[in-house]
């Protein structure tokens, strides 16, 4: 069994699908650092602009549009390691099934809030575009940032899915490491494995 990060992979049917999944998550983290590059790049020639008396026109436009897409664009990339803030006081302390129950759980309130933002979103986004909402000073068009959330919302409820079948499938099977969700790790774990990322040398150990 091997691991990327603190999620284990095997060949079973629902770790494909995990890793498939986590193909596309990267992708779409990219892209939201991508998002955040361009938006360093306009602040930047926003500040300099000013100086010579020519700011760049729709700078807070372009603001109101692209934080957001940083927002959303990494949130399934986020679950799939386990990233969301979360609190680990009663969880961390069960073990087997038990802990695996409750993390069902908890996932499927989840997979249900999120299915109910991705109707929601999707009904603003169909708004804006029917509206022809636009920005206040250059009339930027909003829909695009806007569509985007019931799209990463739904990214999020196939990543969130795919978690609840393989806390389903760890309760079946009393395993202590389940492949395909994030498992709870202490101080000392999290900080080797931040160490290795950074480091260059994931997977490895280091002395």
């Amino acid at each position: 069994m091997a691991a990327t990060g603190n999620v284990r992979t095997d060949g079973s049917l629902i770790s494909r699908l995990d890793q498939g999944l986590f193909k596309l998550e990267e992708i779409l983290n990219l892209l939201a650092g991508l998002v955040i590059l361009a938006v360093m790049f306009i602040a930047v020639g926003n500040i300099v602009g000013r100086y010579f008396g020519y700011p760049v026109p729709g700078y807070v436009d372009y603001m109101e549009q692209a934080v957001p897409m940083v927002a959303i664009l990494g949130i399934a990339y986020c679950q799939r390691l386990g990233g969301h803030i979360r609190m680990d006081i009663v969880v961390g302390t069960l073990k087997g099934r038990a802990l695996w129950f409750a993390e069902f759980l908890g996932v499927l309130m989840m997979l249900i809030v999120t299915l109910m933002l991705t109707y929601g979103s999707w009904d603003h986004a169909e708004r804006a575009i029917m509206l022809g909402d636009s920005t206040v000073d250059i009339n930027l068009p909003t829909w695009p940032t806007k569509i985007l959330f019931p799209i990463m919302f739904g990214v999020l409820s196939v990543r969130l899915l795919v978690h609840v079948i393989a806390y389903a499938k760890a309760m079946a099977n009393e395993t202590d490491e389940p492949v395909a969700v994030p498992l709870i790790e202490d101080v000392a774990e999290q900080t080797k494995r931040e160490a290795e990322t950074v480091s260059g040398l994931e997977g490895e150990n280091l002395k």
